[in-house]
């Protein structure tokens, strides 16, 4: 099954043909840059950019991938969650599509779509399996029993981890986003220069809390100043590493913890922190106990292509969601359907 996907939940627009586990083409456009500036992604920048960029990226995908759109058996766009306005544009668009070409039409629930991201390197994984879905938004541990068995176990009751790394970054004067800086200079940073809280790390649920680090984070910045450090000499590598450590010792805590438990050892990782590379060794330390899925660092990142290989499953189930469709910008109603 040969499917297109559209992906515009956010900053990043992106489009990819996918045919079952293997991905064709994919094409990305990160709008990172022009959000830079403010810190954050402006909603209504973003939705602009979409508008801008997504037909020349169509365009783009149909003469590098050589292949006719007349031969493509569904379309799959993200739906939700996600920001309204972009997602408006994407869902748009894939009408459009859908219309001019007579095609099926698929929305896919974004989230899902990054679990699925981890079948395009691994087709052989099977359910049941344990999901920790992690990105600037959403922080989540998840029951998979299949693509319609989906149960969320854990979340966060604040901050998702992604929002703590970019606010701690903020904190540190590092700017936007703040994953990939802060991950950069821990490596030269010592991990236990600071002992941050690990909230909620043994309270019996599996559910999470980082805005107590963040908090964490800004009172030490304020005693080391107090101390006679300056914006220019505090140990910012150590920072970021000491604070990197917290919210990574909690969050392959909590997961394991729900892999026990529900007597699973295959661990699914999803979304923009699972191309952590301080995650990804302390994910090789436990692989002696668990089996750990870790998506291609291209698939952590929002992008089409995982898109696409979730709607290959909605499609095979007989879905067509038809030019009815229309965006859910809203976490918990998109987890509902």
């Amino acid at each position: 099954m040969l499917v297109l996907g559209i992906e515009t939940s956010c900053d990043e627009t992106s489009v990819a043909l996918v045919e079952d586990d293997k991905v064709v083409a994919n094409l990305i456009y990160s709008q990172i840059a022009t959000h830079k500036k403010f810190g954050g992604v402006v909603p209504e920048i973003a939705a602009r950019e979409h508008l801008k960029t997504l037909p020349i990226l169509f365009s783009e995908l149909m003469d590098q991938s050589n292949v006719p759109i007349e031969q493509v058996d569904g379309i799959a766009v993200t739906k939700g969650p996600g920001l309204i306005g972009a997602l408006l544009v994407g869902v748009s668009f894939a009408k459009g599509l859908a219309l001019r070409y007579q095609k099926k039409l698929v929305g896919v629930n974004h989230i899902v779509g990054h679990v699925y991201a981890n079948y395009l390197a691994y087709p052989q994984l099977k359910p049941p399996y344990i999901v920790l879905m992690v990105s600037g938004g959403h922080t989540l541990i998840m029951k998979v029993g299949g693509y319609e068995d989906i149960k969320i176990i854990g979340r966060s009751v604040d901050d998702a981890a992604g929002e703590a790394f970019d606010k701690i970054s903020r904190l540190l004067g590092l700017g936007y986003p703040g994953g990939p800086v802060i991950d950069q200079l821990a490596k030269n940073g010592n991990s236990k220069a600071f002992s941050f809280t690990r909230p909620k790390i043994y309270d019996p649920d599996f559910d999470f809390s980082f805005s107590g680090l963040k908090t964490a984070v800004l009172y030490e910045i304020n005693r080391l100043k107090k101390s006679g450090y300056t914006e220019e000499t505090l140990p910012i590598n150590d920072l970021a590493a000491s604070a990197q450590e917290a919210i990574l010792d909690v969050l392959l805590y909590k997961v394991t913890k729900a892999a026990k438990e529900n007597g699973l050892k295959d661990i699914v990782l999803a979304g923009g922190v699972a191309a952590n590379s301080r995650l990804r060794q302390k994910i090789d330390e436990l692989s002696t106990q668990f089996n750990f899925y870790l998506p291609p660092l291209e698939f952590c990142s929002d992008n089409a292509a995982m898109i696409a290989r979730a709607g290959i499953e909605r499609l095979k189930l007989g879905y067509d969601d038809g030019l009815d469709i229309e965006p859910s910008p809203n976490f918990f109603e998109m987890m509902m359907q």
